[in-house]
């Protein structure tokens, strides 16, 4: 699940909201067990989002450095390369032994 939360700071072009709010999301799923909560908890749940959106986003806009922005594409790329190298080519898929 915490996969998809990625580096939002320190990148060009800038983070969007979306994406702070789809890093929230996750981090709550993660924390909180539930993919989709039950009616009576989407209340709670989604009150925890906004909450984490909104202190993510004050977070990621008071923080200062001074090395340059990376680029996201780069970063992209780097990302894939890496998944590659790790599990092989999109597409192919590795036969698991069988165990008895």
């Amino acid at each position: 699940m915490c996969r998809n939360i990625r580096t939002l700071f320190n990148f060009d072009p800038p983070v969007t909201h979306d994406e702070i709010a789809a890093a929230s999301l996750q981090f709550v799923r993660k924390i909180s067990g539930f993919t989709q909560p039950s009616t009576v908890n989407e209340a709670a749940f989604e009150r925890a989002v906004a909450h984490t959106t909104k202190v993510a986003h004050t977070l990621l806009h008071a923080l200062v450095t001074n090395a340059p922005p990376r680029n996201r594409e780069a970063e992209a790329a780097k990302r894939r390369a890496k998944a590659i190298e790790r599990f092989g080519p999109r597409g192919r898929r590795r036969r698991r032994e069988r165990t008895p």
